[in-house]
């Protein structure tokens, strides 16, 4: 394969691709029914971003939204945050799911570590889903409540969701590999009635139990009075282990009719985890409307997706990407869920599936995709892979290696789109647009709808520079609210605390001429581990609760460019030191209480945590002086209350900057 520079085309849709294209399809539409003709994306781009209620009201209608009530108006006025989208309208997320109904073909396609395949039928589905629902009105769940679950990416949470969903009572979920602390943490802030559960997960070949942690959240979340056992590996309860449950299988007995509840567009659908530096993570209520017509959008138009595709995404149910995975109904499309390690027993698992389930549309993370490069796999000698169309990778910045490596080695003729978004709004800023060209290391352009710039430190727009990335116009997606931020504080100091009435979302990106952009890693001080993130303040917990810590800072240096690695460094009790085995200890307590991901490649002991006046730790800073900024640039000892703590870190960073000039050369 020939040479390709940073921003050359390695890949163009042919006019055939171009027009058979929903984006295309859609430009036709506008064209035909509104009188509304663009050149190119460009153009339809800027009129969506300046004429925000039309384009969204178009959206409604070219996606042929199912709604009981129409809206009165599309937007009520165009501030943020508060913004008050298609005021009047009642609808049901999950009724517009069924609106795709195909009886006997696959809406859900599923293997893990130990099943080789299963299959659900959109009938089988519907079925299900209407039995689940009907138990769980029949257990007293009402529109508004709270509805958990601690489960696996298996059909059983899909349908748990569908379920929760078209009664109108609020979903959350979070991943088994979560330890009990960082579950409790999220779930107790809102509440839960009923706690779906498993009993175990398989993951990299090893069986966990899990039964444990659902016992201690039943202890230690009273407002939850019935809790649901979905088995795993056939497992059953054990009674003396969690007490009173209601096994899933009872769930299905009582066959029903499927309904919805029609819910205003702004009632709650979900409720996901965004955590930032310091607190408990922050419960980020999205509602049903905002969700539906931006997945709508994401799905048909940018995912270029329809009832004959199949839709993969490597998720755990804690990431957002689960939920995005789910809106692949939403098309019609067939979703395939894989649950289990994605290197177990081999690198080549994931391709295998593509091959076995007939994928069309492949998401994955840009760390996946760069570890089969170094591990040298060659899917397409391996694979039949005829029928994929695209390969999308989110979770952090793919490289110029990432996008050659695909090309020579998956697919030469495959539409690569690289994504940027956030949990926070449950889709994409800026992505795949299927009507242009692929370029090397770039990421094709910014979402339809989505204002999205780089700013400078003052708040001017930024062309062909580094700049925060900000959304200077409200988006549906955006959180309805946190939940428990009393007078919205929280969520206004989240996003708005920079720039009046303007988004910051946390990243670095830069815009070319073209619109195309790059993404360069986290401004602020979140951990990002391969796209699933949390809050420095979940590791400060439980690490600092150790006799031998006295204090912590944890830094994530994930950055395009560079080998990602997480620091933790640590002020030791005078009695102690870090030797092999504390180190041990530490990443052992991290696993078990917050995640395997999130355990440090590196610990440092360190005499002081660098802090401001105010007793703040100065993450941001130090993750900045250790990314090779000049510390003159990012720190003023004067507003410090320890300053000799930076000299550790300025001699750290000296010897990161060298190592990775070592590499490059």
């Amino acid at each position: 394969m020939k040479h390709f520079s940073e921003g050359e085309i390695i890949w163009q849709p042919s006019k055939e691709k171009v027009e058979s294209s929903v984006m295309f399809k859609y430009m036709k539409w506008l064209k035909d029914k509104k009188g509304l003709k663009f050149g190119d994306y460009n153009d339809l781009w800027k009129w969506s971003v300046d004429e925000l209620e039309d384009f969204w009201g178009s959206i409604w209608e070219f996606c042929d939204i199912k709604a009981t009530q129409p809206y009165n108006q599309v937007l009520a006025e165009r501030k943020m945050p508060e913004t008050r989208w298609f005021e009047g309208a009642r609808l049901n997320y999950a009724e517009n799911i069924f609106s795709k109904y195909q009886a006997d073909r696959v809406a859900i396609y599923f293997r893990s570590e130990h099943i080789r395949r299963r299959e659900l039928s959109w009938k089988e589905l519907s079925e299900k889903v209407a039995s689940v629902a009907h138990s769980l009105k029949q257990m007293g769940v009402k529109r508004g409540d709270r509805v958990v679950a601690y489960l696996p990416n298996v059909p059983e949470t899909v349908i748990a969701f569908l379920a929760a969903a078209s009664i109108g009572a609020i979903w959350s979920s979070c991943s088994p590999d979560f330890g009990s602390r960082s579950v409790i943490d999220r779930f107790k802030q809102i509440e839960p009635v009923v706690l779906f559960a498993i009993d175990s997960y398989q993951y990299n070949g090893k069986t966990f139990d899990k039964t444990s942690v659902v016992s201690e959240m039943q202890k230690e979340l009273p407002s939850i009075k019935h809790t649901i056992l979905v088995p795993y590996k056939g497992q059953a309860a054990i009674e003396n282990k969690l007490g009173d449950v209601i096994p899933w299988e009872q769930l299905l007995k009582e066959k029903a009719e499927l309904t919805f509840e029609s819910v205003s567009f702004d009632h709650p659908l979900w409720i996901l985890y965004s955590s930032g530096t310091t607190g408990m993570p922050k419960p980020i209520v999205q509602g049903h409307g905002g969700i539906l017509v931006e997945h709508l959008k994401s799905t048909l138009i940018h995912q270029d997706l329809s009832p004959d595709d199949a839709v993969f995404w490597f998720t755990s149910t804690g990431w957002v990407m689960w939920n995005l995975l789910i809106g692949g109904l939403l098309a019609g499309s067939t979703i395939v869920l894989y649950d289990g390690s994605p290197s177990y027993p081999s690198m080549d698992t994931l391709w295998e599936l593509a091959e076995d389930a007939n994928v069309t549309f492949f998401g994955t993370s840009a760390p996946f995709l760069l570890n089969c490069q170094k591990l040298n796999v060659k899917p397409k000698q391996k694979y039949n892979l005829l029928n994929l169309k695209s390969l999308c990778s989110t979770g952090a910045p793919l490289s110029d290696i990432g996008y050659l490596w695909v090309y020579e080695n998956v697919k030469n003729d495959i539409w690569l789109s690289s994504s940027s978004g956030g949990t926070d709004i449950c889709t994409g800023f800026v992505g795949g647009i299927p009507t242009l060209p692929v370029r090397v290391g770039e990421i094709q352009g910014p979402a339809l709808g989505v204002h999205a710039e780089a700013y400078d430190e003052d708040g001017n727009s930024l062309t062909n520079q580094v700049g925060e990335l900000v959304i200077t116009k409200p988006m549906p997606s955006m959180p309805l609210f946190f939940w428990n931020d009393h007078d919205n504080q929280r969520y206004f100091n989240s996003y708005f605390d920079t720039y009046p009435g303007v988004w910051k979302h946390g990243d670095w990106i830069k815009f070319d001429d073209k619109r195309s952009c790059i993404i360069y890693g986290r401004s602020d001080s979140t951990i990002n581990r391969s796209g699933v993130r949390t809050g420095t303040s979940d590791i400060y917990r439980v690490v600092e609760v150790l006799d031998e810590v006295m204090e912590s800072l944890v830094i994530d240096l994930e950055v395009l460019g560079r080998d990602s690695s997480l620091l933790l460094f640590v002020v030791l009790n005078p009695k102690t030191h870090l030797d092999a085995q504390l180190v041990t200890k530490i990443r052992e307590q991290i696993r078990k209480h917050v995640s395997p991901r999130f355990m440090p490649d590196n610990v440092y002991a360190v005499e002081q945590i660098p802090k401001t006046l105010n007793g703040k730790k100065m993450e941001v800073p130090i993750r900045k002086m250790l990314l090779g900024f000049e510390m003159e640039k990012v720190v003023n000892p004067d507003s410090m209350s320890n300053p000799e703590s930076l000299q550790f870190f300025k001699g750290l960073s000296a010897s990161l900057m060298e190592k990775h000039k070592e590499k490059l050369f």
